[in-house]
């Protein structure tokens, strides 16, 4: 079966994470999917942003969770990962619509107005102050464009247990990601998750661990992989059965997956 190529926080490797830039690359290089993690701001607007915080992205004291949307949308968000860029002429300039923060609500625009179906794996960030509201204005935004039904081309990803729970109350019809990075909470976890629920181990657990690997490849759940960048990786995720691999590479994922198992790219 061949995986959805997932493209974690966009085409990170390459762009700022979370960018509008970063998605648009990954959709450019043919991604099924775009994955992004998702926290509120002060005036219940969600954002995609994965730390709590604005030092690594904007070198800037502050909380994502303490300012308006206004205020974050004055950031650029994009420099840091290309420091010298201004040195450098071979790097393209990137419009300032892109170097943003980006609202979950625009991706997910995006997503929707694509030629093609494109794929959303959208992660809720626990613990956080504003607790269960991150869910409800999710599962808001979700009825917004019309995906808290079955079909829809979404799905909703977690660390925490309770989280899942909760979309499950609010959108029963909505896919949810069960994500965990320590092989030995599996057996735990295998008998809280619902039945039709998805598992998402991080791929060194898989490949530190080929009991887990196998455990999951009988399990009748389905498995997506996180954050998965080589050919061998990716080759582990085939012996399993994995539905969709999430990798910080959608360019280079996507072609090895089209050249198939154990191809050299």
């Amino acid at each position: 079966m061949r995986p959805l190529v997932v493209a974690h926080r966009g085409a990170s490797e390459v762009l700022a994470e979370h960018t509008l830039g970063a998605y648009v690359a990954a959709l450019d290089a043919g991604a099924d999917g775009l994955e992004c993690d998702v926290r509120l701001t002060a005036d219940g607007h969600l954002v995609c942003v994965h730390d709590r915080h604005l030092r690594r992205i904007a070198q800037k004291r502050g909380l994502i969770s303490t300012m308006e949307l206004a205020e974050l949308h004055q950031l650029d968000v994009a420099s840091w990962k290309q420091p010298w860029a201004d040195l450098d002429d071979e790097v393209p300039d990137l419009d300032e619509g892109l170097r943003g923060v980006l609202t979950l609500r625009k991706l997910m625009e995006v997503a929707a107005d694509h030629d093609r179906r494109i794929e959303l794996a959208i992660e809720t960030k626990h613990p956080t102050r504003y607790g269960g509201l991150v869910e409800k204005r999710l599962v808001e935004l979700l009825r917004d464009f019309g995906w808290d039904e079955a079909g829809a081309p979404v799905r909703v990803m977690s660390f925490s247990h309770t989280a899942l729970q909760r979309v499950g109350r609010l959108a029963p019809q909505v896919r949810v990601v069960q994500l965990f990075e320590h092989a030995h909470y599996w057996p735990a976890l295998r008998r809280m998750i619902g039945d039709d629920w998805v598992v998402g181990p991080g791929i060194g657990e898989l490949t530190d661990h080929p009991g887990l690997a196998s455990r999951l490849a009988e399990s009748p759940h389905e498995v997506n992989v996180w954050t998965v960048n080589t050919q061998a990786q990716l080759d582990l995720c085939r012996e399993v059965g994995v539905t969709a691999v999430v990798t910080d590479r959608p360019a280079h994922l996507r072609r090895l997956v089209d050249a198939g198992p154990a191809a050299q790219v």
